[in-house]
């Protein structure tokens, strides 16, 4: 079952500690870290899953292996984002590694995606229009919400989500375009 939950203001701090111990056992290799998904979005109902993002120069398998002894687990099958209907490029523009949280941390799913990639943008603009734009933040939580209370299939929820955050990130390519956007600073 999806559960949405109301916007919890601890999720900036719970975030703000996992990033501080990926970012002390990654060093120089984590070009980035960042908090991207719903729970990043002040005010914005989400599922109590906090979404990192790992931006690194190459995958590794170093970076593998510390994740590992972190007590980070791989799951097999998750090793592309969506693609929208758009993008150029070839396949590899949406590569990315998935991990999910050691067993003594608060759930989080961490994303390991290349620096410049079209995935690795498309998460830091995504956050970033919704944070711009409340009224849009707002109709994404009640999509998210009727979706879970109404989808039969909880494990097709990406799937139906899919093309509404699509259509969300066409708009934030407008904003960006018009308001010159470029990603902050690393968010630890």
């Amino acid at each position: 079952m999806v559960e949405i939950v109301p916007y919890r203001p601890c999720w900036p701090a719970e975030f703000q500690a996992i990033a501080g111990d990926l970012r002390r056992e990654l060093g120089e290799t984590a070009v980035r870290i960042d908090h991207i998904g719903s729970t990043s979005v002040p005010g914005l109902d989400a599922k109590d899953i906090i979404d990192v993002q790992i931006t690194v120069a190459q995958f590794d398998g170093q970076l593998v292996e510390c994740l590992l002894a972190l007590g980070y687990t791989q799951p097999a099958g998750i090793s592309r984002d969506h693609r929208p209907p758009t993008a150029v490029g070839p396949e590899s523009d949406w590569e990315k590694m998935f991990f999910r949280h050691p067993a003594a941390q608060r759930p989080s799913n961490t994303h390991v995606r290349l620096a410049g990639r079209p995935n690795q943008r498309y998460a830091l603009l995504f956050r970033d229009h919704l944070r711009a734009h409340p009224a849009t933040a707002a109709a994404y939580a009640e999509l998210k919400r009727r979706l879970a209370a109404h989808l039969a299939d909880p494990a097709r929820y990406p799937e139906v989500k899919d093309p509404a955050v699509d259509l969300i990130y066409f708009a934030a390519e407008a904003w960006a375009a018009t308001v010159g956007w470029q990603p902050g600073p690393s968010d630890a």
